[in-house]
């Protein structure tokens, strides 16, 4: 598994502790809004700063469509 995916799958467990749901359901969320790969696009900047920041991220694109920042 590469530095990307690991992140991804830490992402996943953490965005979905947060929300109270399980992985499968963020998952089908994510992939529902069409978002999946944009977050797993957005390693860059999602690494880099608190994981709050990508949760607010995430919301927003689930909300809009659209990043945050």
């Amino acid at each position: 598994m590469n530095e990307k995916m690991e992140f991804f799958s830490y992402l996943l467990e953490y965005y979905a502790a947060y929300k109270k749901k399980s992985t499968g359901e963020v998952l089908r969320e994510w992939d529902n809004y069409d978002i999946t790969q944009k977050i797993y696009d957005s390693y860059w900047e999602y690494h880099t700063e608190r994981i709050e920041n990508a949760f607010e991220d995430i919301n927003s694109l689930i909300a809009t469509g659209k990043h945050a920042w």
